[in-house]
């Protein structure tokens, strides 16, 4: 089955909406700032080109220039 992803504008609308969905009886749960980036991180690790290996001193490289 799909998902929804909301992002609410103010706590009040979050609140809101969280009790709409449960008087709907639909399952939901709030995710975290650090949760709902560990779920994009996962989605572009999902998507990534796996075919082309790099070395380990270019992942290095990579990671000191940011």
């Amino acid at each position: 089955m799909s998902s929804i992803v909301v992002s609410p504008k103010s706590q009040k609308e979050l609140q809101f909406i969280s009790e709409l969905l449960k008087k709907l009886g639909v399952r939901s749960k709030v995710l975290s700032d650090e949760e709902l980036e560990d779920l994009g991180l996962s989605v572009m690790m999902k998507d990534v080109d796996r075919s082309e290996v790099v070395t380990e001193d270019e992942v290095m490289k990579k990671l000191k220039a940011t």
